[in-house]
């Protein structure tokens, strides 16, 4: 019997305490935050110790392999105590597939556009018939389903599949991950106060996630995004797995097979029909399926239209690439609500799309001095809001019949909301209010 010790008890910490336990280790959790509530029963029913609001070393430091939670920085102090100490330090990914079984594992990684094709995947492998589980960085934990699997036996069952979405900080805590299916969607400046500023940093962690594939696995990716092409070029980089790259001219088809908008939901539904293939999914199914897909909330949702105003919420766009995408998906006249916590943004790559699609700006966040900045400029009429009902009843009164109201903040939330799902829930409670 092992000690395994836990650092963060979220979905991925929890998940992976619950395995440990059912695997016949001894099992610890700590938390330097406050565990939510679900999470401690779920601890407390199945015997697992635990501590919140502080880390016992003398707790930790006997631990035989340490899983920590990916929004643990290798800078934290903790951390160096541990890796001086030699213990080895793994990610809840890792360990859940250490113990998979005979599965199939889909893994989709790339800066932008993760949770849209993860969640399009696992609807088309669903239609298909191939019976998928959603997880990663959206549904359950790895972990925790691999623990469901042991428990019913279904372990040994080779027809089971995973569809992960994936971080970088997931896959900088793996060491033996190894997808059937790698996604790559594109790589663009993010983070990078994780990776030492570097972005050649940030680039090798995202391809870390076809370093243990082999020649039977399979590895699509972004053939036009300039950072992966460039990174591909590499000789010293060698690829084993057998290559899909998706290219421009493959996306114009999607435009009338489903219902995304913008060609960089077009590439979505490429990457996922490409992997859903790859698994051994019907071509003709999963076509069909594309126009039953309703995108996850917070990605270019439609809210409602109201008095011939759409009201579109994109707040998971937290940053610059993220705004693109949206502004050029949008062939009708703007009233754009941006803002919060700017992380550095250079906004020179939207400049053009904004100064021809947005009518009028309302800012949404504590300081918007930057963005009074660059796009005071344009002359077109600026505003602040500081809640997003007000935001809403200010982009509302520049708006007209064919207008969209969008918002798209480009900046983190973490100065008016608790994240980005708060803010873009008070969005659609305001639109729905009026």
């Amino acid at each position: 019997m092992q000690r395994i010790v836990i650092l963060g008890s979220g979905e991925s910490g929890t998940g992976a305490a619950i395995l440990a336990k059912q695997l016949g280790h001894d099992v610890f959790v700590s938390d330097k935050g406050l565990i939510k509530e679900s999470y401690k029963k779920e601890l407390l029913e199945h015997g697992i110790e635990w501590e919140e609001g502080q880390h016992s070393e003398d707790k930790i430091f006997n631990a035989n392999e340490i899983i920590k939670s990916p929004g643990i920085p290798e800078k934290a102090d903790l951390i160096k105590k541990i890796r001086e100490r030699g213990i080895n330090i793994i990610g809840e990914i890792e360990f859940a597939f250490r113990h998979a079984g005979k599965c199939k594992i889909i893994a989709i990684t790339g800066s932008n556009g993760k949770t849209t094709t993860t969640t399009l995947t696992h609807h088309l492998c669903e239609i298909a018939g191939l019976q998928p589980r959603l997880c990663g960085n959206v549904g359950f934990s790895v972990a925790k389903l691999v623990a469901d699997d042991l428990k019913t036996g279904e372990i040994n069952n080779p027809i089971r599949l995973f569809v992960c979405e994936i971080s970088s900080f997931q896959l900088d805590d793996c060491q033996t991950f190894k997808p059937d299916v790698a996604v790559l969607l594109n790589i663009t400046p993010d983070h990078l106060d994780r990776y030492d500023y570097k972005l050649e940093n940030y680039v090798r962690s995202k391809f870390s996630i076809i370093k243990n594939q082999s020649r039977t696995d399979v590895f699509i990716y972004n053939s036009f995004d300039p950072i992966v092409k460039d990174f591909m070029r590499d000789k010293n980089f060698k690829i084993k797995a057998k290559k899909i790259p998706i290219r421009k001219n493959q996306l114009e088809q999607y435009r009338n097979l489903s219902n995304l908008r913008g060609v960089h939901n077009f590439f979505n539904c490429a990457c996922a029909v490409s992997a859903a293939i790859s698994v051994g999914a019907n071509y003709e199914k999963i076509l069909g399926g594309l126009k039953t897909y309703n995108p996850p909330p917070h990605r270019l949702e439609i809210v409602k239209e109201i008095n011939g105003i759409e009201y579109i919420n994109d707040s998971k766009a937290t940053n610059v690439d993220s705004v693109f995408y949206a502004l050029q998906a949008l062939d009708r006249p703007l009233i754009w609500i941006v803002g919060g916590t700017d992380k550095g943004n250079d906004y020179s790559p939207i400049l053009k799309l904004v100064k021809n699609s947005v009518k009028a700006i309302v800012c949404l966040g504590v300081d918007n001095s930057k963005l009074f900045e660059v796009f005071g400029k344009m002359k077109k009429p600026m505003i602040e809001a500081n809640s997003a009902k007000e935001a809403v009843e200010l982009a509302t009164n520049f708006a007209k019949p064919g207008d969209v109201v969008l918002l798209s903040p480009a900046c983190a939330s973490f100065d008016l909301f608790k994240n980005y799902e708060d803010r873009g829930d008070q969005f659609r409670a305001a639109v729905l209010s009026q």
